[in-house]
């Protein structure tokens, strides 16, 4: 899914993860999540130019996923998604919610997350890693429009 939401949000991005995996998967999962969410902190500096807000409707099959963010600061992740079986191979699903608070968090982003249908865990999952990366690229990506202004009525986010 890594690879999926690189590809999809036009991130270059490499990820090598070691983690207490003999227990199980919770740790590294989330502490990607921080990190990426840093990474991108980082990568976004003060934030002048980029169009701030990105949204994206995505199908896998039979699922439809929505996601929105909002590069506010406020990190926090809005997540209205029942997934059906909580094991796809030998991956907990429950850690991608995990996943997702902790990018959110770090990376300082207001992120919703909704799925409008599915039944297969993996299908869901996947549109949902793929509509949160396309958002988020869509809010990262510089706005000529917005120059070299921070795009807040304040001034800050």
């Amino acid at each position: 899914m890594l690879e999926a939401f690189g590809r999809h949000g036009l991130f270059d991005l490499s990820v090598t993860a070691k983690g207490d995996l003999e227990v199980d998967a919770h740790h590294t999962v989330e502490d990607t999540g921080i990190v990426l969410g840093q990474a991108f902190t980082q990568a976004l500096g003060d934030k002048k130019g980029i169009r701030r807000f990105g949204d994206a409707l995505i199908s896998m099959d039979e699922a439809l996923v929505m996601a929105a963010v909002d590069i506010s600061g406020r990190g926090q992740l809005h997540w209205d998604v029942e997934l059906p079986i909580e094991i796809i191979g030998t991956f907990d699903t429950t850690l991608f919610k995990e996943f997702l608070i902790a990018l959110a968090s770090n990376a300082g982003v207001t992120l919703h997350v909704r799925s409008l249908s599915g039944e297969n865990s993996h299908h869901i999952i996947e549109a949902a890693s793929k509509a949160v990366a396309r958002a988020l690229g869509e809010a990262v990506a510089l706005d000529t429009r917005v120059g070299d202004r921070i795009p807040s009525t304040k001034g800050v986010i």
